[in-house]
Formats: structure tokens, sequence, C-alpha cells
């Protein structure tokens, strides 16, 4: 009789069981086959996308920083989706999350608004690694661009790191980007000079194989000062040669105006002085 009553027993918990056993367990089972189903999709679909920011030319370090976060937000996703079809409340789950996302983006709003100035130089790319660029009142050779900041090294050898929000949001001159440069080269010279004969030993000058025949240089007179007379060579160059033609004018324009017989003069100033008279 005990051994039937045990029986009956088990069969009655049994009708229980069974149910809630095909029930939850179904459940799992469907939960499992999305996570891996999820996982897998959510690999090809992170790797895809960094292969996407690459075809526009974008810096390695931001295709994986890329990749890497999407794959991590969307795992969290397909987590919380998993745990919402096994039947766990997800609703103060997310508010959780949300809350924490919030607090951060309040707590590092200033590290953020670098970070989204980082990510949208390497994508636009105002410049490059080894480009010369004004910004910010630095001028400098661009060393690195990082996710947060920019590394520039400045002419004489010293080290600027500059954040990336503020960067991105203001005025860059970037001396590098175009292929060719403008030279405006400016001399004083007397009133009393032969004009012509200044732009001559100016264009003469310009005769060198940095400089390019088009556009042709051109020597104009450019003002009249209080001192002396303005004359400007205009030519284009190279980029890469710019300096080396500045430097190159500087060092002989001089000789050479003064060997034609013309001065640069002094900063002139002419003072009147006037003597009152005794009866005055």
């Amino acid at each position: 009789m005990d051994l039937n009553a045990e029986v009956d027993q088990l069969v009655r918990q049994s009708q229980t069981w069974i149910p809630l056993i095909m029930e939850y367990g179904s459940r799992v089972l469907l939960a499992l086959l999305t996570l891996a189903v999820g996982w897998w999709v959510i690999n090809k679909v992170s790797a895809r996308l960094g292969k996407l920011v690459g075809m526009r030319n974008a810096d390695l370090a931001l295709q994986g920083f890329i990749s890497t976060l999407a794959n991590i937000v969307l795992k969290v996703l397909l987590m919380v989706s998993v745990a919402s079809m096994i039947g766990i409340e997800t609703t103060s789950f997310v508010a959780a999350i949300g809350a924490a996302g919030l607090a951060i983006g309040l707590a590092l709003q200033g590290s953020l608004a670098n970070f989204a100035g980082g990510v949208l130089i390497l994508m636009f790319r105002p410049f490059r690694i080894g480009d010369w660029i004004e910004a910010q009142g630095v001028a400098g050779t661009v060393d690195s661009i990082q996710i947060f900041h920019t590394v520039l090294r400045t002419g004489d050898n010293k080290t600027v790191i500059m954040p990336n929000g503020s960067l991105s949001n203001g005025i860059i001159t970037n001396t590098n980007r175009q292929p060719t440069r403008k030279v405006v080269f400016d001399v004083g010279v007397d009133y009393e000079a032969d004009l012509q004969k200044a732009r001559n030993v100016l264009l003469e000058l310009a005769k060198d194989p940095r400089v390019l025949a088009d556009p042709a240089p051109q020597a104009v007179v450019a003002t009249l000062g209080d001192s002396s007379i303005t004359v400007s060579l205009r030519l284009w160059t190279k980029t890469s040669d710019y300096w080396d033609v500045m430097f190159m004018l500087n060092e002989h324009a001089r000789d050479r105006l003064k060997a034609e017989g013309i001065d640069i003069p002094f900063p002139q100033r002419v003072i009147r002085v006037v003597q009152e008279t005794a009866a005055q």
C-alpha cells in the first residue's frame, strides 16, 4: 500500500512538473538558440562595419574601436533580449543601464567631446600624420592622431598635445594639403630707385629650378610706404620647396639689388623744428 501511495503521489507531482518543464524548457532552448545565432550574426555585422569604415580610408585604430564598440553594444542588447525570453524581468535592468549611461555621460562630457572630435578627424581627415598645421594658436607637424587628442611637434621640437574636441571645432590651416604654394616676397626700395630695374632683379631671382613656370612669376609695385616703395615678387613653388625658396630670396635679394645700385632704405621720419623768435 505504501508503494502504491508513493507511486500515486509521484504521478500527481509529475502532472505539475511536466507542463512547467515543457514550458520553461522550450523557452530556455529558444533563448539558447537565439543567443547562439545572435552572437554569430553580431560578430559578422561588427566585422562588416569595420570594413565599411575602412573603405572611407579611416585610421586602423578607428576601425577597430568602432567595430569593438558596436560588438559590445549589440551583445548587451542581445543578452537583455535573451533574459526577457526566459521570463526574467528586464525593465529595471534596462533602466539601470540607462541611468548608468547618463551618469557616465555627464561625468565624462569633456572626454566624450574629445572622443567625438577624434572620430570626426579620423573619418574626414582634415589633416594627416606629417602635415604642418596651424590651429588653436599652435603650429607644428602632426606626429600622431589619437581618439582623444592629437600630438603636434613644433618647429623647435616641442611636443604639444591638443584635445580633439576643440581642434575639430576650430579653424585648421593645413599647409601641406595642396601640392603647390604661393610665395609672396616683399622688399622695400628707395623712392629714387629705378622700379623697372628692381622688378627685373627680382624676376632674375625667380629663375630657379624650384620655381614653377606656370603660373609665371610676377614682380609688381605693391605699396607706396612712408619711406620706401614696396616691390612684391609673387611666384609658385611646390609645397615641399616653399621654405627653401623663401630663404633663398632673403639671402640673395639684398646683394643683387645693391649690385644694381638700388638701395633698401631704413625707415625714416621727417621732424620739423620751429624756433620761436625773441619777440614772440
